[in-house]
């Protein structure tokens, strides 16, 4: 089935979002009019972008980028890759708690954007736009801290709400591998750690408190591996 247009997702902060970035494409390839609307017109038959839609503004970002732009926006100050769109959030929170998790030795955007597309074969620019392109690379990054990471992402109707959050799980699989286990001393000694990071129990901690925990158990994790 082929994907509705951005337009419809993003609405019109969206439209502009890639209007600009076209803009800013067009100046770093040094474009002159001529060139550029020929550009434009093989890549969509169209030779303005307000004819366009989002699709093909897409289409025409892809283009450029290929061909060497990237917008400033995507850097940071010490020209690292900085990631932005409506899906960055929750694949940048996924790769952290790999890294929290010590299955990857770089936490940095970049590494993240190059799993990603390896995985999904989408590039970043649709995947960090695109709700199905997001959930392609949002499963593809949970399907390897699974089976790296030993996190069980799956709910059973037994399980308690708490034992229901993603910071949980991932928490939880921090502690298999610091050595704990599932055996009642280690469970308790588990409940304690975090009511000593967070200052609550763990039935009632929130998405913070759990970030607060995975901080904390991911630098135990990469302490050991520097030492061994």
């Amino acid at each position: 089935m082929a994907r509705p247009p951005l337009q419809k997702k993003l609405g019109a902060c969206g439209m502009n979002s890639f209007l600009a970035a076209i803009h800013i494409a067009r100046k770093q390839l040094a474009l002159d009019d001529e060139t550029y609307r020929a550009k434009l017109e093989v890549i969509t038959g169209k030779t303005s972008t307000k004819d366009m839609t989002e699709a093909e503004r897409e289409r025409v970002l892809q283009v450029f980028f290929k061909d060497g732009s990237r917008p400033k926006s995507n850097r940071r100050a010490d020209g690292r890759l900085k990631l932005s769109g409506k899906y960055a959030g929750k694949l940048q929170a996924l790769w952290i708690s790999a890294w929290n998790l010590g299955i990857v030795q770089n936490r940095d955007d970049a590494a993240l954007v190059k799993f990603a597309e390896r995985q999904t074969g989408i590039e970043h620019v649709r995947f960090l736009r695109n709700a199905a392109d997001a959930r392609k690379a949002v499963e593809a990054l949970k399907g390897w801290i699974a089976r790296v990471g030993g996190v069980d992402w799956s709910d059973i109707e037994i399980m308690s709400d708490y034992a229901r959050a993603d910071g949980f799980k991932i928490a939880w699989a921090q502690w298999l591998k610091l050595g704990g286990n599932a055996n009642a001393n280690s469970v308790g000694e588990f409940h304690a750690v975090v009511l000593q990071l967070t200052d609550t129990t763990v039935e009632l901690c929130d998405r913070r408190d759990w970030q607060t925990v995975m901080n904390e158990l991911g630098k135990r994790i990469r302490g050991r591996k520097a030492g061994a």
